[in-house]
């Protein structure tokens, strides 16, 4: 009789098992991708901003509750868990003198986002919040920082408290327990800012403390307003403390918003916006994890070796180079938010990832507008999404929200920022808040 060793076996039962899982449209790691279309006019399907509906909230997955861990906020995008438990919520939105080209496609999407909710001034705030009373709130709130420019990564490293502006890498001293900082921000590195299309910029440390990872999205959709506009754009930052220099870690990335350390595998992951207008499903959003000196394809290519025409003069020598993600997360969802759980709260999503996805504008039929998890197993995704927060958007297509940011807190409970809701959620397992 041959019989099979044991690990053979159990290596084959999860070759089947991968086999056997099947992914949404646009989502996995081998997503089919439809040809591309084009058309004059962009794509439109507006989910008009609508205040919840008192006594409402999103719908959480089974065995799970969701509170409103503060509401009332301004615009809140970002959020960040200080190591005594305290979460600070970047209150932000584009800078005031951000310039757009006045392009029929600029009009039509600077309309759509003043629709959907993302026309209000910024507050160029971080408001911290501290404690959990027995609903689920915060317990007190504080203006923590005040009149920065659009502000929205934290990170902190010892006592220094940094902070991503929409033009500069800027550091605070911190203490711990500080409910406020009076004090003016040191800048410490220049951040591309002309024009501004898209303005927030994220910041991470690496698990040793040594370095900064700032990213910095593109100053338009493909290159239509000059690659030339582009210079350090479209990319990821690395910042070495010690010295102060700074680097471009990874590039052709359209817009990286989210980003986080696996824990088993400690390698940086993103979350990034893939570009507009040539299709409802093409190309993907997507996350990956970061090589070091990757080219991944913005504005020449997509998804790899995918070629976009209308970048010209084209660059077939970088499309050849170019390196297909990880991940996708489907066409136009937004996936903007990104962490990874690394907590024993919920244990059903431990070293998964937790992506916010802020939903579409340009695409028929609307999608996103929910916070999914995506399983990981030995450092590398593993499985289909699965819905965490959904109900977002009203029956008859308003947005009585859209998520952003996510964050685990002390205690394992996710946070998620609603910048159109004006709430920070709290998700915990359902009767234990």
């Amino acid at each position: 009789m041959n019989l099979r060793p044991p690990f053979a076996a159990a290596l084959l039962a999860l070759s089947l098992a991968s086999a056997a899982q099947t992914f949404p449209p646009g989502f996995g790691p081998n997503p089919a991708l439809p040809a591309p279309e084009h058309s004059l006019i962009p794509t439109v399907d507006l989910a008009p901003a609508d205040p919840w509906p008192k006594g409402t909230h999103p719908t959480p997955a089974p065995g799970l509750a969701a509170t409103a861990y503060a509401s009332g906020l301004a615009h809140p995008r970002w959020l960040y868990v200080l190591p005594n438990g305290d979460v600070l919520v970047a209150e932000s939105n584009k800078p005031a003198d951000a310039k757009e080209h006045a392009t029929l496609r600029g009009m039509v999407e600077q309309h759509a986002k003043k629709e959907a909710g993302a026309g209000v001034a910024s507050a160029n705030r971080i408001t911290l919040l501290r404690g959990v009373d027995a609903k689920g709130a915060a317990l007190t709130r504080s203006a923590f920082l005040e009149n920065l420019y659009s502000p929205f990564g934290m990170a902190l490293v010892g006592d220094q408290l940094y902070v991503a502006d929409a033009n500069a890498l800027v550091r605070f001293p911190y203490k711990t327990g500080d409910t406020k900082i009076a004090a003016k921000g040191e800048k410490v590195l220049d951040l591309p800012a002309k024009i501004n299309h898209h303005w927030t910029k994220n910041v991470v440390a690496s698990p040793d403390g040594k370095k900064l990872y700032i990213s910095v999205g593109s100053n338009s959709n493909v290159g239509e307003n000059g690659l030339e506009l582009e210079q350090g754009r479209a990319a990821i930052w690395e910042y070495d403390i010690a010295s102060g220099k700074a680097r471009i870690y990874a590039s052709g990335l359209r817009n990286p918003v989210g980003m986080g350390f696996q824990p088993q595998s400690r390698a940086l992951w993103v979350s990034v916006n893939e570009r507009d207008e040539i299709g409802n499903d093409v190309p993907p959003d997507y996350m990956t994890a970061v090589r070091e000196n990757a080219f991944y394809g913005w504005p020449y290519s997509y998804y790899g070796p995918h070629v976009d025409e209308r970048v010209k003069p084209p660059r077939p020598d970088l499309v050849a180079k170019a390196i297909a993600p990880d991940f996708a997360l489907g066409a136009h969802t937004a996936s903007l938010g990104l962490a990874f759980y690394d907590a024993d709260l919920i244990k059903q999503f431990k070293n998964g990832a937790l992506v916010g996805q802020h939903g579409s504008w340009n695409r028929k039929p609307p999608v996103g507008y929910k916070l999914i998890y995506v399983p990981f197993t030995d450092g590398k995704p593993s499985g289909p999404p699965q819905d965490v927060l959904t109900g977002f958007r009203s029956k008859d297509g308003k947005a009585y929200g859209r998520p952003v940011g996510v964050a685990v807190d002390k205690a394992g409970a996710i946070l998620l920022a609603d910048d159109v809701g004006n709430t920070v959620w709290r998700i915990t397992p359902a009767g234990k808040p």
